[in-house]
């Protein structure tokens, strides 16, 4: 796999759980919690779909597992799951340990770079979080669930007018990487025991950590 040295790159659009933070493990403990009443044949659905889908919003998630759960589909219990969820992982994932080497990274570069964070967490509950680690200053524009990431790496990309060799897009799901391949920018993705079978499939970057950039 090629190497990429960042400093060609001037604009960096961010994932959060499992780029910045090693919280990809709490989101799926968190839907372990909140389906454990499903039988084991549902929740390894549950859980396999996401972990394959790093990037999507629990927005959409829950609704989906709701319905494999055969539970009714009603405004008033998804909006309660999500709720339970979001209480189960903001202090978890503030606590969760940083992936390694990044924080000096950011703390280094976000003075002479441009940072932007697109996550699937909800914004409110990102600001939240980025708020508690001190680190919510280091970005430009954050963007948070229910917003797509392509469609708000478009819309930045679009309104700031990059230079489209000069953006890259670090992250470590399926949906971070489409949302940098529709928009003709480089992608890295960043490999985790739960991203192994697509660090597989694709044909990027690749890096375990930010120690050695």
């Amino acid at each position: 796999m090629k190497e990429i040295d960042l400093a060609n790159y001037t604009h960096f659009f961010w994932d959060f759980d499992g780029v910045i933070k090693e919280s990809v493990s709490i989101k799926t403990d968190a839907f372990k919690k909140l389906f454990s009443d499903q039988n084991s044949s549902t929740l390894l659905k549950i859980i396999n779909h996401h972990l394959e889908n790093g990037g999507i919003s629990r927005y959409d998630k829950i609704p989906l597992y709701l319905e494999w759960s055969n539970k009714e589909k009603k405004s008033d219990l998804t909006a309660l799951y999500l709720e339970n969820f979001s209480n189960l992982v903001i202090q978890a994932v503030i606590d969760s340990e940083w992936v390694a080497g990044v924080k000096n990274y950011i703390d280094s570069n976000y003075q002479s770079k441009v940072f932007f964070l697109v996550t699937g967490t909800p914004q409110k509950e990102i600001e939240i979080i980025l708020q508690e680690l001190k680190i919510k200053h280091y970005f430009k524009k954050i963007v948070g669930s229910p917003a797509k990431k392509d469609e708000a790496v478009k819309s930045i990309i679009n309104k700031d007018k990059l230079n489209l060799a000069k953006a890259i897009f670090i992250g470590d799901s399926s949906s971070d990487y489409n949302a940098a391949k529709s928009n003709e920018i480089q992608f890295l993705l960043r490999t985790h025991l739960w991203n192994v079978t697509l660090s597989r499939s694709i044909k990027c970057p690749q890096i375990n950590d930010f120690l050695k950039i």
